[in-house]
């Protein structure tokens, strides 16, 4: 594939950059941490409203920019690059994305305005304790009055934040389906779940809650399978950025850091060290970008998507560790800006399965490809 951008991508990359770099800034990060127990910038967000990149994948007769995966990933990734504390990735990747290819016209119009505006956040709640994603152990069955849902989500993200969350459940009869709950609804218990990132996600209990179905229920998984590599691609753009903001603050630090009258990055050991984790970042943005267009261009890319995640796992975490023995003492002092970029990559390493996950899937995949003769 060509890996130069559109110019309306370039535009919407360049956008979101100057969003991020202007309003989440080390002091607004420590401010929000200090005042907001949400860990959620609700200023910032109501710029990326303004600016409309909470619509850059939702068509435009729902008030968005009507671009896709690809577009939302630029996104994403200038996110990671500031570690923003703002729910894009579970409103639009987890929320918006599956709405606007499997959501009924009545769910669009309900839904979409809202997050386009700001005004409502979704999310995905996509985890059980010791699960299979794809065998989910949430049930769904369908009652007089509507399908209802029963079972406990774990590390829902934006779960204390949303309105609404599309919960993947298992029928009786081995189908799985995507199932639309309102969190304000009766049958919705949720509780805080602090994490490795702090900022807190939830474990939210269904216990009877009706459910409206988000496109077919199946024992192909249509819906469910859809998502996942979807959330997976975005949650390796999100690491992107994160891996390329570690560099760049690394490469700032070590320029002005001084040893022996000289700054050490004149040394060849930290050049060495710094070039491998630029490779790794690289290597994590071009393997998101590949998945990102296979999938948006409606193309097979379950390899390419267990790969995109594997890069966003095993690399990040060399980054991670480079960026802070470079730093040296202060790559542990957990009130200089590089502890946000650590914490935010073992969490996205270890989102709906780390690098371990990702090789047994692809794996399964090679040994179920055909041989050719």
């Amino acid at each position: 594939m060509d890996f130069a951008h559109t110019e309306e991508q370039q535009a919407i990359a360049e956008l979101a950059a100057q969003l991020f770099t202007e309003q989440a800034t080390t002091d607004r990060l420590k401010e929000i941490v200090a005042t907001d127990e949400l860990r959620f910038d609700r200023a910032l967000w109501a710029k990326l409203a303004d600016a409309n990149l909470l619509g850059v994948c939702v068509p435009e007769e729902h008030g968005g920019l009507g671009f896709g995966l690809v577009e939302l990933c630029l996104v994403l990734q200038q996110l990671g690059r500031t570690v923003a504390p703002v729910p894009v990735l579970a409103s639009l990747a987890y929320g918006a994305l599956p709405v606007v290819e499997f959501g009924s016209d009545a769910q669009q119009a309900a839904l979409l305005p809202g997050v386009v505006s700001g005004d409502a956040v979704l999310t995905g709640a996509l985890v059980e304790a010791l699960g299979d994603p794809l065998r989910p152990g949430t049930t769904a069955h369908e009652s007089a009055s509507g399908w209802v849902l029963d079972g406990t989500k774990i590390c829902v993200p934006a779960g204390l934040v949303a309105d609404h969350a599309l919960v993947s459940a298992s029928t009786a009869d081995g189908s799985t389906g995507v199932f639309l709950v309102g969190l304000a609804a009766s049958g919705v218990v949720r509780e805080r779940q602090d994490t490795t990132s702090e900022i807190p996600e939830a474990m939210i209990v269904f216990d009877g809650a009706t459910a409206e179905p988000i496109g077919p229920v199946d024992t192909s998984h249509t819906v469910l399978r859809w998502l996942l590599e979807r959330v997976t691609v975005a949650s390796s753009a999100v690491q992107a950025g994160v891996t390329e903001g570690a560099i760049r603050l690394t490469a700032e630090y070590t320029k002005t850091r001084e040893q022996f009258e000289r700054p050490i990055a004149t040394f060849q050991a930290v050049g060495q060290r710094a070039a491998n984790a630029y490779i790794d970042a690289t290597a994590i943005r071009l393997t998101m970008l590949h998945a990102a267009w296979r999938l948006a261009d409606g193309r097979d890319a379950s390899k390419e998507v267990a790969v995109a995640k594997f890069f966003a796992s095993e690399a990040a975490q060399r980054v991670a560790r480079a960026a802070q023995h470079l730093h040296g003492g202060m790559g542990v002092d957990r009130d200089y800006p590089l502890y946000r970029y650590y914490v935010w990559n073992k969490q996205l390493e270890l989102t709906l399965g780390g690098a371990s996950r990702q090789l047994v899937a692809l794996g399964r995949i090679l040994a179920d490809e055909p041989v050719a003769g």
